[in-house]
């Protein structure tokens, strides 16, 4: 990584790993490549992918490549290719997951077990593999996306919640277990933000303006509203940051 003092976040060449291209995964890698870094990411949607692919407005080209975390060994293989293409491995920011919105009784298992799996396990599976590699080389910063649902109880967000409480959770333990190795453990925790994931939910009647008024800043995120704590917790500067959950939700936890 650079020494460069004008680089105050010190992410002038790192090497980082964003899974998710879409939403606010495509406005945190355009964060990356402003601040100098080499980005390598990860989706399993060729459409999100050849957007990155055909530039996407990005000052610098960025890899890509497509990958279903789902699948067994999926988050070894995904970063062992980051590593062979970057040289290494200093950042890994998890950024996918989805919601479904309906009361606890009428969820099967399967449903259920489908956002577990997308959630959290996929955060697993990548961290599990980035922390293998930042320990043994002394330094990383891992940063997953939670949610303040992992700390509210929403109605109707019952496998949102508990897999983001459990990302919430995770993050610390890997925290404690990596932060002699100089490796940090954050997750970054959004109030409602504009995106495909609340587009549907935010259109029906009355729900924008309800959600409005619960955020004493007066209105909803939007993706560029994560880019700085993202930048922040990737890089040099937050080397005595770990295990925290960082929220952004402009005081939504708050009330």
């Amino acid at each position: 990584m650079t020494t460069d003092t004008t680089d105050w976040l010190g992410l002038k060449g790192a090497r980082v790993l964003v899974i998710g291209a879409g939403g606010i995964g495509l406005e945190c890698i355009r964060g990356y490549v402003d601040a100098g870094a080499q980005v390598l990411v990860v989706d399993r949607d060729h459409a999100a992918l050849d957007h990155l692919d055909g530039g996407a407005g990005l000052a610098a080209p960025v890899r890509t490549l497509q990958a279903d975390l789902l699948e067994p060994g999926a988050g070894r293989r995904v970063v062992d290719h980051a590593v062979a293409q970057l040289g290494g491995l200093d950042v890994t920011l998890h950024c996918i997951g989805i919601n479904d919105r309906r009361p606890i009784v009428d969820f099967t298992e399967d449903e259920w077990q489908r956002v577990i799996d997308i959630n959290l396990t996929t955060a697993f599976k990548v961290a599990q593999a980035a922390g293998r590699h930042m320990t043994a080389a002394g330094y990383g910063r891992v940063v997953m996306l939670s949610s303040v649902s992992g700390l509210l109880a929403h109605k109707l967000h019952a496998p949102y919640a508990a897999s983001k409480g459990g990302i919430n959770q995770m993050a610390r333990v890997m925290a404690a277990e990596w932060a002699q190795s100089g490796v940090t453990v954050n997750t970054i925790a959004p109030g409602y933000i504009e995106t495909g994931l609340t587009s549907a939910y935010l259109e029906k009647p009355g729900v924008r303006a309800n959600l409005e008024s619960l955020v004493p800043a007066g209105r909803l995120g939007v993706p560029g509203d994560i880019v700085g704590p993202a930048l922040f917790l990737s890089s040099q500067q937050s080397s005595f940051v770990t295990g925290h959950v960082l929220y952004v939700d402009g005081g939504r936890t708050l009330v």
